[in-house]
């Protein structure tokens, strides 16, 4: 099982990394800035924690427990969200660095 302190820590460490990330972006004025990616990375690293507790929890009983299934769930729920931040206007295509500091965000916490 997974302190509270431990889990507080990884936590508030996502937090500061998204917050990090999302300010940056709010600094140049573009969209999914500090609360964004700081709610993002928040809500990645409590599943993340959630997953493995379980995991830990029931390693005796559930033999196949697999904390990563909740980790491939957040990659390619993150990653259906970040395809409707891509836009096409004409020859041009907006979004992409959005969608992919979202999703890179999801990952790193």
């Amino acid at each position: 099982m997974i302190s509270e302190p431990t889990i507080l820590l990884r936590v508030l460490l996502a937090a500061a990394l998204g917050a990090l990330v999302g300010w940056q972006r709010e600094i140049h004025h573009e969209p999914a800035g500090l609360r964004t990616h700081t709610i993002l990375v928040v809500g990645s690293a409590l599943c993340m924690t959630l997953s493995i507790d379980v995991a830990l929890q029931f390693r005796t009983t559930a033999l196949n427990g697999d904390p990563g299934r909740i980790a491939a769930q957040i990659v390619s729920g993150i990653g259906f969200l970040c395809a409707g931040a891509i836009i096409r206007e004409g020859f041009t295509v907006k979004g992409l660095t959005t969608a992919t500091s979202l999703w890179t965000m999801a990952i790193v916490a």
